[in-house]
């Protein structure tokens, strides 16, 4: 009797083992996901490396690591440090402007077609009348306070998520062939011979997908660079920078470059603004449709809903990490999926 429940009773052992790990390392399971996520697309680089080093794994580790700080940590923090400062002296110029009296409309609201004049009439009505804007304030004051904060705690979290996963993807170089034979061994005695199938569909859609996802904004933010230094725009490594990061999100960057040309027509600079708007739609968004689908072909093509809910669903999962994550989870998930269906058709009889 005791033989015969004994495989039941390590089971369970194994399944509370498994929940007890995945409970202590919860705070941490977005740093682990994307530090296993970049380990895994900078495999090749880190293994010329190590070549290089003549086999040296803890100094290779530690250039790699030091190499995403500075690719990816300190960009972090100082768009994060410039959002706070600019805001915070955005808010002081606006109210410094509200009690004198001095704040109005820009002059090219008056001439957009068809609800122009009527906007600007009312913008100016507003600002003009302190009984009004305060009313206005009062609705939109907390609504306001809670979308600062939970930008500001986004991109805190991000910053410390990202450094924790550089610190994991140390270990992660150093001890990575191990970890490979271990998992493979372990992939063997679970799935048999579709385990070497599985494991390279996972690396190559991982792979394809970071790529893909960083390489796009990458290129997003260099053109949108070129585009900001033509057309006089100010703060054009942070403006590049937040292009960079809002490449992440789908339809993000048409809100930096839009935010340029909005600036641009309130200077008066009508002509730099038209550029800047026809640079942002064709060029800056454009790329996303050429870059993409080229860098993202090494691994698994994802539709854009999946990359919509694998961004939201990921942020609101893992936070500012879950740019990367969500999107990648889905991506694995579906090559996995096609991997397997494909071969349940081919071992169908004709």
């Amino acid at each position: 009797m005791q033989q015969r429940f004994q495989p039941f009773t390590r089971l369970a052992a194994v399944i509370l083992l498994v929940i007890g790990c995945l409970a202590v390392l919860r705070p941490f399971l977005a740093a682990i996901l994307f530090a296993a996520a970049i380990s895994i697309s900078s495999w090749p680089l880190y293994l010329r490396l190590l070549a290089r080093l003549k086999q040296r794994r803890t100094i290779a580790a530690l250039v790699m690591s030091i190499g995403l700080t500075l690719l990816i940590i300190v960009p972090l923090t100082l768009v994060t440090w410039n959002i706070a400062d600019n805001a915070s002296s955005y808010y002081d110029q606006i109210k410094a402007n509200l009690d004198s009296g001095t704040l109005d409309p820009p002059l090219w609201l008056k001439d957009v077609p068809l609800v122009g004049e009527m906007v600007d009439s009312y913008l100016r009505k507003l600002l003009h009348s302190r009984e009004e804007l305060l009313n206005v304030a009062k609705n939109l004051l907390e609504p306001g306070r809670r979308l600062l904060l939970g930008g500001g705690m986004v991109l805190g979290s991000g910053v410390a998520q990202v450094s924790l996963a550089v610190f994991v993807s140390f270990f992660l170089y150093r001890d990575g062939q191990a970890i490979v034979q271990a998992l493979a061994t372990g992939m063997d005695k679970l799935i048999g011979e579709q385990s070497i199938t599985v494991a390279d569909t996972v690396s190559r859609t991982v792979r394809g997908v970071m790529y893909g996802i960083l390489g796009t904004a990458l290129a997003q933010a260099v053109v949108a660079a070129i585009g900001f230094l033509i057309a006089g725009v100010p703060a054009v490594a942070l403006m590049s920078v937040a292009t960079f990061l809002f490449s992440l999100i789908p339809v993000g960057p048409p809100l930096i470059w839009g935010g340029a040309t909005i600036w641009l027509f309130n200077q008066g600079d009508t002509g730099w603004a038209i550029f800047m708007f026809i640079w942002g739609m064709f060029v800056i968004s454009g790329v996303d449709n050429v870059v993409k689908p080229v860098l993202i072909s090494r691994g698994s093509s994802l539709p854009f809903i999946l990359v919509l809910l694998g961004v939201m669903g990921g942020v609101l999962a893992f936070g500012f990490v879950g740019l990367f994550i969500g999107p990648t989870l889905l991506a694995v998930g579906l090559g996995l999926l096609r991997n397997w269906t494909g071969h349940q058709l081919e071992s169908q009889p004709q």
